[in-house]
């Protein structure tokens, strides 16, 4: 039931994102293999560039792994996310067919159109992006207040000012100390018996 779920939602996606195609050409007959930790689903890559669900005893040349909380960090749009995707075997594969895997996007509004009409779907596509907006707004604002929180009221973040600071005295009492001992290793010279 898993499988011909995904297949359907992958042909309905390559469709709708028919540029894929030819930047996938080229890893024909490869396997990629998505781990979500909570499910696995392994892609053969067809000779026309589409994705299908390969057979269950197909080995992966490379395997991307992504955990649920990196998945939502992509999602969001976190920089940093993408830094943080482990891949396993052909890292090149991976790398290539995940870039393209992440620039193909849904058309909601195209398939919510055939189901209620082009004006209807996109006012409810307007209302979900504004919602998204909002919630993604607050999100924010609450970590940044938390953020303010931590770093005045309960300091258990350190300031970057404060951080900043702290390794310029660091610097500042390494050079001192390299400059006492300088000075020191030329008082010691300077009365050894050998120097007299």
């Amino acid at each position: 039931m898993f499988k011909p779920l995904i297949q359907f939602v992958l042909q309905h996606l390559m469709q709708q994102n028919s540029w894929t195609a030819p930047l996938l050409q080229p890893y024909a007959h490869k396997n990629l293999r998505l781990d979500f930790k909570v499910a696995q689903a392994t892609l053969t890559i067809l000779n026309n560039g589409e994705l299908a669900v390969a057979g269950d005893s197909a080995e992966a040349d490379a395997t991307i792994h992504l955990p649920p909380s990196l998945a939502m960090r992509l999602l969001r749009q976190d920089p940093l996310a993408h830094s943080l995707i482990k891949i396993d075997g052909d890292t090149a594969l991976g790398i290539e067919v995940g870039k393209i895997l992440s620039a193909i996007r849904w058309d909601i509004e195209d398939d919510l159109s055939k189901v209620v009409g082009d004006i209807a779907a996109y006012q409810v596509v307007q209302i979900g992006q504004e919602k998204l907006q909002r919630w993604q707004s607050q999100a924010k604002n609450l970590g940044e207040m938390l953020v303010e929180y931590w770093q005045e009221e309960q300091p258990i973040i350190a300031k970057k000012t404060r951080v900043e600071q702290f390794n310029q005295a660091v610097d500042q009492l390494r050079e001192d100390t390299d400059r006492l001992q300088q000075r020191v290793n030329k008082l010691l010279a300077a009365a050894s018996p050998e120097s007299q």
